[in-house]
This record gives structure tokens, sequence and C-alpha cells, in this order.
């Protein structure tokens, strides 16, 4: 079953399959499923609540599934959720340089578009931690206990993710501050530069007038 541009039927096959040694596989299995879901659509808040909704449950069907005594449930679980917060932390790198470039072709922060980029880039870390709940909780079986373990230890940790978009959206204020300081700059530079001719210009104003002037005189003494 392909859900959300998630193969569910695989990650669950894969889930139900895995040894308590394939720990680092499972992670990078979902991280890569999840990034390649990402990368199949426009990358809205709406769709990586879907993609993760897809992977969480997907995730959670197989190791709910998983029959060897050995393996960690809880353990697979977080896995599961270092693999999604992997794929995020790209999505958010990938806003960063979207928004970068906006900024450096004169986009202000304080345009419509650019605002709500900028705070849909500040929930994602939200995003991903009510979706994942929210998913688990529709989730029948003895999976609540080991997902409200692994949320409760990575809200305390915190994500990768919510660490890269803080710092993303901190960087694109720096930008955005900077080019506005540039701007000024750049204006100053210019009436500077106008200053340091003013006097010049002037000069040269004055030359013309005292020329007219004396081209006048001469004129009036001819008539005469």
């Amino acid at each position: 079953m392909i859900k959300s541009g998630i193969d569910q039927e695989a990650m669950i096959r894969m889930f139900s399959e895995a040894s308590a040694r394939q720990g680092e596989a499972l992670r990078q299995a979902v991280g890569d499923a999840t990034l390649k879901a990402l990368q199949g659509r426009e990358l809205t808040l709406a769709n990586i609540r879907s993609v993760i909704k897809s992977v969480t449950q997907a995730a959670s069907m197989g190791a709910a599934q998983n029959p060897a005594p050995a393996v960690d449930v809880e353990a697979m679980l977080t896995n599961a959720f270092a693999g999604m917060d992997a794929a995020l932390l790209q999505a958010v790198e990938a806003n960063r340089k979207a928004l970068s470039q906006f900024v450096g072709q004169g986009v202000g922060v304080q345009q419509a578009q650019m605002k709500a980029a900028l705070a849909n880039l500040e929930k994602m870390e939200d995003t991903f931690f009510a979706t994942v709940a929210k998913a688990a909780e529709s989730m029948s079986g003895p999976l609540k206990g080991p997902w409200e373990h692994v949320l409760a230890a990575m809200k305390l940790q915190g994500t990768a993710t919510g660490m890269q978009a803080s710092q993303s959206v901190e960087q694109i204020m720096k930008q955005a501050q900077q080019a506005m300081r540039e701007g000024r700059a750049n204006s100053m530079k210019a009436a500077q530069a106008m200053m340091d001719s003013y006097a010049a210009l002037v000069s040269g104003v004055l030359i013309g007038m005292s020329e007219g002037l004396t081209k006048g005189g001469a004129a009036a003494k001819t008539r005469k």
C-alpha cells in the first residue's frame, strides 16, 4: 500500500522482521523513505503531517507484529522517530536555503508570504511531535506506553529538526537585518558621494553664473 508517498507494507514488513541488532538500519531506512516522500510533494505543513502520520502508523504496525522476544519495541520506535527527524532536518535546511535566497533578492521578512514561511518553520518541531502523538494514539495494541516514553524523552532532549529550525529562523532574521543595514549604507554612500562633489558642483554653477554675468555686462557696454 502506497500512502502519502510511503510504501507502508514494505515498512511494516521491515519493522516486523527486524532484529535487535538492526536499529541503525531501521533509522536509515525510515529517514530515506520519509525524505523521498517529502521530496515528491510541495513542502507544506499539511503534506509533512501526512507523511509523518503514514510513517508512524507503518512503523507502529510493524513493531507490534514483530514476534522476536529479544526486540526492544521502544528502541525500534525511537529509531523510527530518529529517522523521521533526520528527514525533517533536511526539509528545514531546504526551507532555510530558499528563504535565504528570497532575502538576498530583497524580499523583506515583514512581507506576508515570508512571515508565513518563517512561522511554519518555527512550528516544524511542534507539528512533528503532535503528528506522531496523534498517529500513535490511533493505533490499537500495546504501543501506547512505548510511544509515550519515546515522545517524552525526545521532548526533553529536543529534536535536530527543532534546533535547526530555530537556528534557521535566527539566521534569516539576521540576514534580513544585514540586508536592511546594507541598503541604508548604500544610500548613505550615495549621499556622501553627492556631498563630496557638492562643493565642486556649486563651484561649477557659480562659474557658469559668473560667466553669464560677465557676458551680460560686456553686451550692455557694447550697446552703449
